[in-house]
Parts: C-alpha cells; sequence; structure tokens
C-alpha cells in the first residue's frame, strides 16, 4: 500500500512570510521560518471568534517571527484580537514565543498541565554547563566520546534561548474538553509519544483536525527517550494515540505543524504503523547479539546520518528498543562498561529465529 500517493493537498498553495491563508471559513493558516534544517517553516493557525482570535501555536523565539506576527496582526486580524493562545505542546518551535505573545495581548498561555510544566521545568532549569546527569545518561546509551564532547560544548542553555520568557501561570485544557470558538466546538484530543500530552484540536462542524506534530505529512513524527524519562516507553503511547485518531472521519482536513495542510488522516495513521512495525522486525532480527543504540542506528536508519542528527536518531532507537522491552521480546542488560545493551529476551529466541 502506497499510502503517500493517495495523500491529498487541496489547497495547492502556501502562504508566504507575513501572510494569511484562509484553509476554510474562519480559519487562518501562517508560516513561520524556523531554524531546524530539513522543517524549515512550522505551520501556526487563528480562528476567529466573535470578539477575537484564537492563535494556535506561537513559533521560535526570534525577533524576525516577532515582526512577521506584528505584520499579520495589523493586516489580517480585522482589528480584533488575538483572546486566546493555545499551545499544543512544550517544544520550542510551538512555545517558543508563548511568553511574547501572551504580553503583546494581555492573555493567559492555555496549554495541557503535562506539556506547561514539562516546559516550565526545561526553562528553569536550563543555562550553565552540561549537568553531569546528562553525560551519564548519554554514556549509558552508547554516545561516542565526540558525540560527548558535542554535547558539552554545546552548553545547556537551548531550551531557555529558543524560548521568550515563559509565562509563570496558565489555563488548563484536557482530553475530550470542548472549546467553542465562534459558536462552533473544537474538541480537545490529547496525543501521546511524541510529547507529554500534546493537545490537537478537532471540529466536527468544520472537518478540520490542528493536529500540530501528532499527524504529519511526508514524515514521522519524532519520537524518543531522553535524560529526563529514561525508561520511557513513548512508542507504545504514540501507538496507542492512533487508535484515538482512527475514529475521526476519513475526509477529515488536517491542519499540520509541518508540510501541507491534507486529507488522508486515515492513510497517514496506518503508514505509522506499518512504519514502526517495520522497524520493531529490524530491531528483534537485529539483536540475537547485544547492541547498544548507536550500534542499532545503521539497523534503523538506510540514510547517513550527521553527529547531530545521530543524537536524534538515538533517542528513537531507545523508543523502539523499550517498547520491546515492554512486550517482553527484548531485555536491556547495563555491561560492565555501564553502557545499556539490548538483546532478545530468552524465551523469545526460538521463535524470532
Amino acid at each position: 500500500m502506497n499510502n503517500k500517493q493517495e495523500m491529498t493537498y487541496p489547497l495547492g498553495t502556501r502562504p508566504g512570510d507575513g501572510e494569511a491563508l484562509e484553509v476554510c471559513d474562519g480559519v487562518l493558516w501562517v508560516r513561520m521560518p524556523i531554524p531546524f534544517k530539513g522543517l524549515d517553516y512550522i505551520n501556526l493557525y487563528l480562528i476567529e471568534d466573535d470578539d477575537g482570535w484564537t492563535m494556535v501555536d506561537s513559533g521560535y523565539n526570534s525577533e524576525e517571527i516577532k515582526t512577521l506576527w506584528v505584520q499579520i496582526f495589523d493586516k489580517y486580524l480585522k482589528g480584533k484580537p488575538v483572546t486566546r493562545l493555545i499551545c499544543t505542546h512544550f517544544h520550542p518551535d510551538h512555545m517558543g514565543l508563548a511568553g511574547w505573545v501572551c504580553e503583546y495581548w494581555s492573555i493567559q498561555l492555555t496549554m495541557t498541565f503535562g506539556e506547561w510544566t514539562f516546559g516550565r521545568m526545561l526553562y528553569l532549569e536550563s543555562g550553565g554547563e552540561v549537568p553531569d546527569h546528562l553525560i551519564e545518561f548519554n554514556k549509558k546509551v552508547g554516545f561516542t566520546e565526540n558525540m560527548l564532547n558535542m554535547v558539552r560544548k554545546g552548553g545547556f542553555s537551548f531550551f531557555k534561548n529558543a524560548v521568550h520568557n515563559l509565562p509563570p501561570s496558565f489555563i488548563r485544557i484536557e482530553d475530550g474538553q470542548e472549546i467553542s470558538i465562534s459558536g462552533n466546538s473544537w474538541r480537545v484530543i490529547v496525543g501521546k509519544g511524541h510529547s507529554q500530552e500534546h493537545a490537537c484540536l478537532y471540529c466536527e462542524d468544520k472537518g478540520v483536525l490542528i493536529s500540530g506534530d501528532q499527524v504529519l505529512p511526508r514524515i514521522t513524527p519524532h519520537i524518543g527517550v531522553y535524560v529526563s524519562e529514561p525508561s520511557a516507553n513513548p512508542l507504545e503511547k504514540f501507538l496507542n494515540s492512533i487508535d484515538k485518531l482512527s475514529s475521526l472521519p476519513e475526509e477529515t482536513l488536517v491542519l499540520p505543524a509541518h508540510n501541507d495542510v491534507f486529507i488522508g488522516l486515515h492513510n497517514q495513521l496506518i503508514y505509522y504503523r506499518e512504519h514502526h512495525a517495520e522497524r520493531l522486525l529490524r530491531l528483534k532480527n537485529a539483536c540475537g547479539s547485544p547492541k547498544t543504540a548507536f550500534d542499532l542506528l545503521p539497523i534503523l536508519f538506510e540514510r547517513e546520518l550527521s553527529e547531530n542528527n545521530q543524537r536524534l536518531a538515538v533517542a528513537e532507537g531507545l523508543a523502539h528498543c523499550h517498547y520491546l522491552v515492554g512486550t517482553g521480546e527484548l531485555e536491556r542488560i547495563t555491561g560492565a562498561d555501564g553502557v545499556w545493551r539490548f538483546q532478545i529476551a530468552q524465551n523469545v529466541k526460538t521463535a524470532v529465529a
């Protein structure tokens, strides 16, 4: 099944910098540049209300994006203010300018509890030298000495620099909650795996899903294991979230955070299942002898990876390994060198062979 060919992109165009494009009645699509090679832009959305606008995600913390937002505010908001900012999750391309938007319009940030608390924690602990516990975690997952040196040189201020003063308080939204905007109900659908409590917004009346990073065309969402939760199983959570989104109508217009507005939600969700199932099978076949997450990179990624991309890839590899540890098919062992290795669990060796 070639899911990619079955995706359709009904708009056939994109908004330019400092512009907004109406995707359906009362919903504007904005694109902002971001400093992430391969993604380059993030999609942000404005939903018209009776007395103002709801903004979904804010963009990365940069003077360029602030300037572009002011242009859009002046040109497209019909003289009405932004009255609500909803951030889908804590990643800095989504929440980076949340504090600035809230200050500009004198409003409070709206998010799920898990996303605000995690982002607030990272913001407060960011800064200074790389802490020892991060270096120790990266040693455990098999980072080379050269990669460890890159981590040390990179410092520990990335998140703080990428986020404008993060609001110290927020308005909580939860899974299943209905938000009324201009007489239409937008249901919060919380997905997990890519982040802690990622909020998607679905409007049945409009047939529209604002999917954030939970569902993307052309690429799969990043799912990784990191130092804050070293034994996490985010892939299990992500696959469970697919079940929730699969209940939406097939013809739903999906407004993602990256690439283009599309129709083909079910096909993309099926693709995600197939994609991860194939990766999990590769891992099982490769772990007849103990392997570190770093050893497994050529098994999971056919393309050559830069050292920076290797760090993200190791996090993804760990997510897949931990999924199989959770099903009892792999076991994680700690070697005499303190490095984690994964191998086929004793009770499934014969079955895999």
